[in-house]
């Protein structure tokens, strides 16, 4: 059913134009550089000073050149690439990813980690080890791993094998990981020799459930960032990272009758239920292109939906199979999470390919109303290499202690951060390992940025050489500011 211009005026209304308070997070503002209801382009003129009594302070430069934290705050390394070894004896693969927790035996924390490794296993000094019986494809090198962390002991398996470019993905309310792969190589591709491009369900406490690892076709197969469960209505929503054209954000609807829980979406047929795609519309009723074309934070748009018409892309990608007037695009869709009972959704930045340029966006779709509302967004950084400003967001989450903690994936320096619901940033972590040289430094990004279970310990990863590292501290309820 389409959403009329009538409903969309009284949703715009219930919502405040995007200022109404949603939940924890509410109406989130701009970061430093970034804007609050002013044209992208121009300088914001907030800066992290301004944050008076928001955050946990400055950043201390780490001695051991890994990560700098607020004072009060410590991390401890739970997984390194090279370094630690699973249960099998093999070194922790590498390129850690997407990672999600979830409440494990007596009292431990159980996550599972993606590993975002592309091609053919001889590209990988470490790749996700076959394991008998958790292999999809035995020339794929990426992965998941499920790490178990207890206080004085740290243990880690392979939960599927043989899948490729594992980058975000999503929990779901069941207890079960969703891996997705960021690719659309078929058969015979890149050495594959099967198709990929699909969605996987990974059970971190039952191993034998993720023996024969299938694909879940009715996802769609296409290069997939993460997923999202709407518990309440049963749909998932996929956001796709992909360029020329720009990739979408998809809901799947879950055929009549079908009641979700553990293992139950490996035994859909390939074409249950219906994958979607968004189409956005303005209050005027005027269709939107591209998401880029939102310049103020509180824009809210209108949501339809418009049938995928072969969701396993057999001669076309998905994102092709509509013209440029039947859908709406964006830039670098990464990074979601389910809370405040809506979907927020990363737009990381936009360049040449979009209509208009930014370094992120964070969005809130309301699947009540239906609508899609720009809680954050960041100016173009015109200095990522100097310390303080943020830019390209990735993997977000909803921290307990209020609106959001962001992972960035900008240029030159990397931050965790947080976001309050009146748009206070304040930094909380630091990448200080250098990958590159004295002279031209580099930076990994950061990734699967959650919260264990109990909210006391911030799970983290450098996706470079692949470092998990789990932040404690003297974590606080944020003010609005």
């Amino acid at each position: 059913m389409s959403l009329t211009r009538r409903d969309f005026a009284r949703n715009s209304a219930l919502t405040g134009a995007g200022v109404a308070l949603a939940g924890s997070v509410g109406a989130l503002a701009t970061a430093p550089n970034a804007l609050a209801s002013a044209e992208t382009g121009s300088a914001g003129e907030e800066t992290a000073a301004a944050h008076g009594g928001v955050g946990y302070g400055p950043l201390l430069p780490d001695p051991k050149g890994i990560l700098a934290l607020p004072a009060g705050f410590s991390y401890r390394i739970i997984t390194r690439s090279g370094e630690t070894k699973l249960e099998s004896g093999e070194f922790t693969p590498s390129n850690h990813d997407g990672t999600a927790t979830f409440e494990g035996p007596r009292g431990a924390t159980l996550l599972v980690n993606n590993h975002e490794l592309k091609g053919p296993r001889a590209n990988w000094k470490y790749p996700v080890p076959l394991t008998e019986g958790l292999v999809y494809d035995p020339a794929a090198s990426g992965g998941c791993t499920v790490v178990e962390v207890r206080r004085d002991h740290v243990a880690e398996w392979v939960g599927i094998a043989g899948t490729s470019t594992n980058c975000a993905g999503g929990s779901t309310p069941w207890g079960t990981w969703l891996t997705c792969e960021e690719t659309e190589d078929k058969a015979g591709q890149n050495g594959m020799t099967k198709d990929h491009g699909y969605v996987f369900e990974v059970d971190p406490e039952d191993r034998r459930a993720n023996r024969d690892p299938r694909p879940v076709k009715a996802l769609g197969r296409y290069a997939h960032e993460a997923v999202v469960v709407d518990p309440k209505r049963g749909h998932l929503y996929l956001t796709e990272d992909a360029s020329g054209p720009n990739g979408l954000l998809y809901r799947w609807t879950p055929p009549e009758g079908f009641r979700h829980g553990r293992g139950k979406l490996r035994t859909l047929a390939d074409d249950a239920g219906r994958l979607q795609a968004f189409k956005c519309f303005d209050s005027g009723g005027k269709f939107v292109d591209d998401l880029s074309r939102a310049t103020k934070t509180g824009t809210v748009y209108g949501v339809d939906w418009v049938d995928v018409p072969d969701r396993d892309a057999k001669t076309v990608p998905t994102r092709k199979q509509f013209t440029d007037d039947r859908i709406t695009r964006a830039r670098k869709l990464e990074g979601m999470w389910w809370g405040d009972g809506g979907a927020y959704i990363v737009s990381s930045f936009a360049r040449a390919e979009s209509p208009v340029q930014h370094d992120g966006q964070v969005w809130f779709y309301d699947p009540k109303r239906r609508t899609l509302t720009l809680k954050v967004l960041f100016g173009v950084n015109p200095a990522p290499a100097e310390d303080g400003a943020f830019d390209g967001p990735d993997n977000i989450t909803v921290s307990p202690y209020g609106g959001l903690v962001i992972a960035e994936d900008g240029e030159g320096v990397q931050h965790l951060f947080g976001a309050t619901d009146s748009g206070r940033t304040y930094p909380i972590a630091r990448n200080d390992l250098n990958i590159g040289t004295e002279q031209e430094p580099e930076y990994s990004e950061f990734t699967g940025v959650t919260f264990s279970p109990d909210g006391r310990t911030l799970f983290a990863n450098i996706q470079e050489p692949g470092i998990m590292v789990a932040v404690t501290g003297p974590w606080k309820r944020q003010q609005r500011g």
